[in-house]
């Protein structure tokens, strides 16, 4: 859809969106609250995104600074690191929260799960599809590999394990670690 709004604008208006995400959850984040938090008019936002599942997906995605697809180090273990040194630990923490926090809610809100699918999730899988595709391209894992459709299973389990399991937040440390002794190890261990 074309924004009538300029880039600064539209950029408030979704860190606006996620704070009030991270504040009250999705199911109490109303058009209201994201008019009144923006000074935005209710007529505008359904004007600009439709509905409320559009308008988070899209702040969602707004807030992903490099797509996969553009990360191209050479290797793949590089790649996976560069991805992870692209978030500092505060906002790993922060997203990793209101993921969980979104995950609960899309059970019950299928135009939730069909916007984060359409918006944020399958651009996502293809970028990874790109980076892993690059790898065997290279020879850095087998094109038959058993591993390769579960990589993306392996990398949201990190995020809802660790605070599941440890009761810890998701960090560039565990990350890396993570990567490096699960998800490399799985695909044959690329160097």
């Amino acid at each position: 859809m074309a924004s009538r709004l300029t880039a600064e604008r539209e950029a408030e208006l979704y860190e606006s969106v996620l704070d009030l995400l991270r504040e009250v959850g999705y199911d109490a984040l109303t058009m209201d609250a994201v008019a009144a938090r923006t000074r935005s008019s209710k007529a505008t936002l359904y004007r600009q995104w439709g509905n409320k599942p559009e308008l988070v997906a899209r702040a969602l995605r707004h807030n992903k600074p490099v797509g996969l697809h553009e990360i191209d180090t050479g290797s793949l273990r590089r790649d996976f690191h560069e991805l992870v040194g692209l978030e500092d630990d505060c906002k790993l923490e922060k997203d990793s929260a209101l993921m969980r926090g979104l995950m609960r809610a899309v059970h019950d809100n299928p135009d939730l799960h069909q916007a984060l699918r359409e918006v944020l999730i399958e651009p996502e899988i293809t970028g990874l599809d790109q980076v892993l595709r690059r790898a065997v391209e290279r020879g850095e894992v087998r094109a038959d590999c058993p591993a390769l459709p579960y990589v993306v299973h392996m990398l949201v389990g990190a995020f809802v394990a660790r605070q599941l399991v440890e009761d810890k937040p998701v960090d560039k440390a565990f990350l890396g670690n993570y990567i490096d002794a699960v998800v490399l190890p799985a695909l044959g261990d690329p160097v």
